[in-house]
C-alpha cells in the first residue's frame, strides 16, 4: 500500500480507472460490491426497526 509511487496526476488518472485503483488496497471490485451490499442490508434492517409495524387485526372466525 505504501510502496506505490504517487504522481501529481494520480488522482485524475485513478478517477477513470475504477474503484479498485482508487483505494490501492489490493482488494478487487468484488470486495467493494460485497461491502456495499452489506451496507445496504444493514441500512434496510435499521430502517425496518425504526418504522413502526402495523398491528394485524385478528378477525373472528
Amino acid at each position: 500500500m505504501y510502496n506505490n509511487p504517487v504522481s501529481p496526476l494520480g488522482g485524475a488518472a485513478a478517477a477513470g480507472m475504477g474503484s479498485g485503483t482508487l483505494a490501492m488496497t489490493g482488494a478487487g471490485d468484488l470486495f467493494w460490491f460485497a461491502l456495499a451490499a452489506f451496507a445496504m442490508l444493514a441500512l434496510g434492517l435499521a430502517i425496518k426497526r425504526i418504522v413502526p409495524v402495523r398491528a394485524q387485526k385478528n378477525l373472528p372466525s
